[in-house]
């Protein structure tokens, strides 16, 4: 690997490793909208551990990605902003300091890897130059230095002929070659933190496959703790360590990924789990929840859920469930009913 200058700026010091490396508390973000304001996040709370896995589950617009942008400081102004909560990554809370110092840490300490590869690279600057820039920004490297990481970089995420392409363009590559460019970007500063917005889609199940694996391998090279968003419960069965799902902007489940999957304690869950296709394929049709997600600017009384629920009763209409603790540790979900969706009904 090339040597280059040592990191600088804020968060270079090491994490107690017993503590969360992320702690997002009570996060809420509204949009301005033509219609009025809505809040695609609200009340979402959640931890990651260093080295950990979550995944972050959900229907699309159930506030994942908004999620992860707030988290990053990404959010798209001014349309979107944070009101309320708490995000701390290792002992700062990122909400009360200058956005400066917030930039300072994307890279070195948090990175984040887009759903959509085309649309993340720069059309027309070869992929060399933009993975380089990380170092040349964040580490003061020349050019030559830059150009030679990049190499060493795309080589490590599988990219054929590293020295000879680094000077192509991004049209030049395959989707899956595309998103290992911007893999490489992502991890060009050994970042603690990972995000992983929706990093399959779009691609087949062959590449989507080797994707997954390559970012486990880097994962477990680095030490990196990671979040991983997606839509696909099967993408990430193998990968993470516990799950978050996510809807209408609030939490609806959490617990370590195979409890979920194999007792759920959310109706939510339950449902997604039953529309699942066996591994025998031997069923005739699958089981789809009914109906869709709810309109955000309109949200329904009580539990967002209650109108595509077969558990719902009078309460769940009326009052909005916590999350609370159930059966064992680590599980909590938001549900009036969930002990009797864990027993199956």
């Amino acid at each position: 690997m090339t040597t280059l200058p040592a990191p600088q700026g804020p968060g270079a010091s090491a994490a107690d490793p017993s503590s969360a490396l992320l702690e997002v508390t009570d996060l809420r973000v509204q949009f301005a909208t033509a219609a009025g304001p809505i809040t695609p996040v609200d009340g979402l709370s959640f931890t990651v551990a260093p080295g950990e896995t979550l995944a972050v589950l959900g229907e699309s617009g159930s506030g994942k990605s908004v999620t992860a942008q707030a988290v990053m400081g990404l959010l798209p102004r001014p349309a979107g902003r944070v009101t309320g909560g708490r995000i701390v990554y290792d002992g700062v809370d990122l909400l009360t300091r200058p956005a400066a110092q917030v930039r300072r840490l994307r890279g070195p300490e948090m990175a984040m890897v887009f759903q959509d590869p085309l649309c993340s690279l720069n059309p027309v600057f070869r992929v060399g130059a933009q993975i380089g820039e990380m170092f040349r920004r964040h580490r003061g490297a020349s050019r030559r230095q830059a150009k030679a990481a990049a190499v060493d970089l795309m080589k490590r995420v599988g990219i054929p002929d590293a020295a000879k392409r680094v000077d192509d363009y991004p049209h030049q590559f395959s989707g899956g070659m595309r998103q290992r460019v911007v893999i490489a970007m992502a991890i060009a500063l050994d970042p603690r933190l990972l995000i992983a917005d929706e990093p399959t889609t779009a691609l087949d199940v062959t590449v989507q496959a080797q994707i997954m694996n390559l970012l486990a391998g880097l994962q477990q090279e680095y030490g990196m703790a990671m979040v991983l968003i997606t839509h696909d419960l099967g993408v990430v069965a193998d990968v993470a360590d516990r799950m978050l799902l996510v809807y209408a902007g609030r939490a609806a489940e959490t617990g370590r990924i195979r409890e979920v999957y194999e007792r759920p304690a959310h109706p939510y869950a339950a449902g997604l789990m039953a529309s699942l296709p066996g591994v025998a394929g031997d069923q005739e049709r699958l089981t789809p929840i009914p109906g869709a997600p709810p309109n955000l600017a309109a949200l329904p009384s009580g539990c967002p859920f209650h109108p595509r629920c077969p558990y719902a009763v009078d309460r769940c209409r009326a009052e909005r469930p916590p999350l609370r603790a159930v059966s064992g540790a680590g599980r909590a979900a938001a549900c009036h009913r969930a002990e009797e969706v864990l027993d199956g009904g």
